[in-house]
This record gives structure tokens, sequence and C-alpha cells, in this order.
């Protein structure tokens, strides 16, 4: 049985554990000190040597894309670090904005630094008024410890870090999309290359990670790279935020090794709520193809999902019973997606409209057996064609809906998704309003 391991959620139960003095009590900016008596190559190289791979949902190696940066591009270097988070399931980094952001905080110097940036963004998404005020009041108490500003601890290093509120827009959670917005335009992806390494953000080399990949960033420079790979498996190693929602009895945030199974999770969980069993569940968002009971054993890392068939994404587990109809699940999803498609492509701003189309027809009951196959038709002219990856994970859901579940969406010939799985089955609570009733 693998066991949690709560390291950037140690402290969560902490009342205070947001403030500085409490993140600095337990260890907090132990790590910075020690980056600042080091080489900024060496750091690269001990991320590197850690093998942690980026939280953001593509699991690119951090360390080596923190080595990609031109050495001899004269311009000033940007670290850009990714807070929108907009997937649906996604729930991580904004709890650990919330309950931590110091860890962000200090992984931001400690990045900066070891890329030689001295100007760092933190892009959020604009909804999260909470979070923003709080992250707001961690930067101003960094600043009043000495740990951003001019001279940080008398090392010669200067680093000025800027919140930065979205407007609400899932498209720029897509790395070239926010670094447009953040330059106060339209957000919408750019055509790659360059990338943003080379050209990103003011058309200067550029740094974009995820808020949990900087997070983990202090730990390793504290306790070591081996520490850090000893936890996890050989090529995703490490610990990282597993988020349980849906139809499970405990849902909430489960930090753990990465390799740990579904079951194990569900197990620490308290398993599906009562009385059901699993039906389908995504690994890692909406936007990664749907696994099935028969996936519970799957190791939770890179190689192993992506073997079975999908992607470890964000780690966002959505858990859905037998009550929950596949059809209706797609649906929504593909709602989502054809509402914030930037619309720049054709692939992806008509495909998603016109599989909303279909899915409705199909959720109603009045489908065709020759609407199965458009929507995989839709998906093949999608897959692949889109400007950015938001076409691609659209298709994520649709065809591996229908690869498990044909026969719920051959249903939809005749019989409504409603008839077949009454919403009020679906309800998560459903079963305790009923046995209150009686």
């Amino acid at each position: 049985m693998t066991s949690l391991t709560p390291i950037l959620s140690a402290n969560w139960d902490r009342p205070d554990s947001f403030r500085i003095d409490s993140y600095t009590e337990t260890g907090g900016y132990r790590g910075l000190r020690s980056a600042l008596a080091m080489e900024p190559d060496a750091l690269v190289d001990l991320v590197k040597s850690a093998g942690l791979r980026g939280r953001g949902g593509a699991g690119f190696p951090t360390g080596m894309k923190w080595g990609f940066l031109p050495k001899d591009n004269p311009k000033p270097r940007y670290l850009v670090v990714n807070a929108d988070e907009s997937e649906p399931g996604t729930c991580k980094d904004i709890p650990l904005l919330l309950a931590n952001p110091h860890s962000l905080i200090e992984g931001i110097a400690i990045t900066s630094y070891a890329i030689r940036c001295h100007k760092a963004f933190i892009y959020v998404r604009g909804e999260v008024l909470h979070v923003i005020r709080r992250l707001h009041e961690a930067v101003a108490e960094a600043y009043a410890a000495g740990h951003l500003g001019t001279d940080i601890h008398g090392t010669g290093f200067d680093l000025d870090v800027v919140v930065h509120s979205g407007a609400g827009a899932y498209i720029c959670g897509e790395e070239t999309a926010l670094l447009d917005s953040l330059e106060g335009y339209r957000g919408q992806p750019r055509l790659k290359p360059p990338f943003p390494a080379v050209e990103g953000l003011y058309a200067s080399p550029t740094v974009v990670n995820n808020v949990e990949s900087v997070a983990s960033v202090p730990a390793i420079v504290d306790k070591g790279a081996e520490w850090f790979s000893s936890m996890g498996t050989e090529k995703s190693s490490g610990f990282g935020f597993f988020s349980l929602s849906g139809h499970v009895t405990r849902p909430g945030q489960y930090e753990a090794p990465l390799g740990i199974t579904l079951a194990e999770l569900l197990d620490m969980a308290g398993g599906i709520r009562a009385g059901h069993e699993l039906k389908f569940w995504t690994p890692g968002g909406s936007s990664t193809p749907i696994l099935t009971a028969e996936h519970i054993d799957v190791p939770l890392d890179f190689e192993s999902v992506g073997a079975a068939g999908s992607m470890l994404g964000t780690r966002a587990l959505q858990i859905f019973d037998e009550t929950t109809s596949v059809v209706r699940a797609v649906r929504g999803w593909i709602e989502f997606y054809a509402h914030e498609s930037c619309g720049k492509c054709t692939p992806c701003r008509e495909g998603n409209f016109w599989m909303v189309q279909v899915l409705r027809r199909i959720e109603a009951g009045k489908g065709t057996e020759e609407d199965v196959d458009k929507l995989l038709d839709i998906c093949d002219n999608l897959l692949g064609r889109a400007f950015c990856a938001l076409g691609d994970g659209a298709t994520s859901p649709v065809m591996s809906g229908v690869k498990y579940f044909r026969e719920e969406f051959l249903a939809g010939t005749h019989t409504p998704a409603w008839e077949l799985f009454p919403y009020e089955r679906t309800t998560r609570w459903a079963d305790d309003l009923v046995k209150a009733e009686r």
C-alpha cells in the first residue's frame, strides 16, 4: 500500500499556514538561502537530476525546460507561473495558493536565480479573488522579509514579482495564449516555433511553469535530488496532488508519490459512495481520455497511464459511478470546450460546435447510428489539426467515451439519457436524501 507524502500540504491544517511566519517556522525559505549559495547552472542540473517533470499536464522535464534558454541572447529573461487553473475537474493549484502561497514564492525566487531572471509574473485566474488577495499579501510579506526585491540576502541578486489577474479564459492556460494575454492582447495561441524559451514574453527568453512545478523546487533544493527521486517511479519521479472529485466518499486533495493507483487512492478516500460501483473516471481532467473500472490498478505515472490509452495530465481524478450517463458527461465537457474555444482555427471552432449539436441529439434520444460515426469523423478532422492542444483535448472524452460505452451512444437513437440515467440518481447526495425521507 502506497502511503501519502504530505510535503506541500504538510501544514495545511494550521490556521496560519499562509503566513510567512508559519512557513518559516516549518523550514520555509531555507531552500532559497541554500540556492543563493550555489551557481545557477548547478541548480538547473540539480532539478534535472531530481527528475522533476512539469505538473501542469504535459509532464515535460522542468530542468530541461530551464536549460533551453539561449545563453547568447542579450534580452532580459522572464519567468511566468501559470496559475490559470481552468481544466474541468482540476483543483490542485488554487488550494495550494490559498493554503501555502509562500512555497510558490520561494520556488519563484529559486527558479529565477537558476535561470538568471530578474522579473517574474504569476498569471492567476481572475475569478478566484480570494486567492489573488492572498497572493498579494504573501508577495508583500516576502518583500518585507528580504526574500524578494533588490540585493536579496546580500547576494546582489534582484527579483521583482508581479501578480497578474487574468480575465477568465480557459485558452489562457495554453502558455503562448497566456503570454499574449499578459502583454495586453487577446488571449490566443501563437504559432510555434519560436518557442517561449527563445521568444516568449515581450519576444524575450521565457520559462513558463505550472504552480505545482515551481512550488516543488524548494523541497528539492533543501532535501536533495536523491530524496525527491526516491519517490515515484523511475521515469516519473517525486510526489504530486491527486484531486479526487465526484462519486467518492471523501473527495479532496491527496498528495502522494507518482505511481500510486486509483484503487489505493479510493481506499484512502473511503471508496465509491455507498451502494454504488465505479463506472468510469478521468486520470487527468476532462481533456484526457476516460478510463474504466478495469484500469483501477494502473499506476498513476506518465508512462503507465499513457500505455493504458490516456494521459496523466493534471491528476484530476473525476470519479463516476453506474448512475452516470457517459453521453451526458461528454456533452457537458464538449459544451465547455465549444464555449472556451478562442475561435482562431476552424477545426476547433467548428468541430466543437457541431459535436455539441450531435451530442444533444443523442442525449435527447433523437440521434441516429450515423450520428455516432459522425462524432468520430469530426474528432478525426480535429485531432492534430487544431492550432493548439484545446482541439486535441476535446476529442479525448468523445473518442474514449464511444470506445468504451458505444452502446450508450447507440441507446440515444431511441431513449433519452435522462430516462436511462435519471438525474436524481446521479446526484452525489441522492442516496442520503432518500434515506432521510424514509
